[in-house]
């Protein structure tokens, strides 16, 4: 054995310090984006049927899901609204007393330093669960980004210091940096939801948020999961018409995008780790199947290391608690 010559790898692998000392990806609390589900109606905290651990809650339960947000050093959340009421246009979208405008509103009194991403989309507003004005039974481009752009006015005079549009209209990103800026609102910045595919990881979202279609599916405005060089495109668009963030959405079965994103722009890059993600995990370990901590702080690791700056994740606080023990 002493003329053999070999590279000691485990050197670096001998002690949990020792490991810490070189480990090349982190996780920090500061990483993490909390959705939040926010219903109008008055003394609602829903757990979500799919999703164990998630609730929807009322605009007055609202500030005691953030108030638990920010003790544990979360840093940021995206609202989702679930309205009363809803129509073939969406109309409560971008209604100034829309259920969004409202909770950012709560929250910015409460903790002006919390950033509030506003999802800015029509789907959950609208009779037919599309993100956009129906023609002819398709979801017209042009006649919807004009209805995007109010909503991201009104959520920015809401006080939102993000709009995150997520519809996958084509032109989306340039039309809503022109409304912002030509309403003065030139320093807010856009979080695309740049690639964005049709996937059947949505599942218990749309439970949440109370958004699925209603005929047919999301296929001619959201990518087909087997295009590489599509989302490519599809971030350049954005990136060329403003986009200030590219999201990635569903992370975990996206990494290789992720990674190719990095690569190419400088923008940041933020993993959307979906529902179908959180509640696959969530059912295994009920089940005792997987070790719940160590698998998602796995997972979270690896959406890092393939290059996401920033997570969106219904596993934040837990993320948070373990980061902090």
């Amino acid at each position: 054995m002493s003329n053999l010559s070999f590279a000691r790898h485990r050197r670096l692998r001998t002690t949990e310090h020792l490991r810490d000392m070189v480990r090349e990806t982190q996780l920090h609390t500061e990483d993490l984006i909390f959705p939040i589900f926010v219903l109008e109606e008055e003394g609602q905290k829903n757990e979500v049927p799919s999703m164990p651990g998630v609730y929807q809650v009322s605009l007055d339960y609202l500030l005691e899901e953030v108030n638990e947000v920010v003790s544990l050093g979360i840093r940021s959340i995206i609202l989702f609204g679930v309205p009363k009421t809803k129509d073939d246009v969406g109309s409560e979208a971008y209604h100034d007393e829309g259920v969004v405008q409202k909770a950012t509103r709560i929250v910015k009194e409460a903790h002006s330093e919390l950033v509030v991403v506003a999802d800015t989309c029509l789907c959950q507003y609208t009779s037919h669960g599309h993100c956009g004005v129906i023609e002819n039974n398709y979801v017209n481009n042009d006649q919807t980004l004009p209805l995007l752009v109010d909503t991201a006015i009104s959520q920015a005079k809401a006080g939102a210091d993000i709009i995150a549009p997520s519809n996958m209209m084509d032109g989306f990103v340039a039309a809503i940096r022109k409304g912002l800026d030509e309403a003065g609102f030139e320093h807010i910045p856009i979080m695309s939801y740049a690639v964005k595919y049709a996937s059947a990881f949505y599942g218990p979202f749309r439970d949440a948020a109370h958004s699925t279609p209603q005929f047919g599916d999301r296929k001619t405005y959201q990518m087909d999961p087997a295009n590489r060089i599509e989302a490519k495109r599809e971030a350049h668009s954005d990136v060329e018409e403003g986009a200030d963030f590219l999201i990635v959405k569903p992370a975990l079965s996206y990494l290789d995008i992720m990674r190719e994103l990095k690569n190419d722009y400088n923008q940041p890059i933020v993993a959307y780790n979906v529902s179908g993600e959180y509640s696959l995990i969530k059912a295994a370990s009920k089940n005792g199947w997987v070790d719940e901590k160590e698998i998602v702080l796995e997972k979270m690791t690896s959406m890092k290391r393939a290059g996401a700056d920033l997570i969106i994740t219904y596993f934040a606080k837990d993320i948070a608690k373990w980061i902090n023990e």
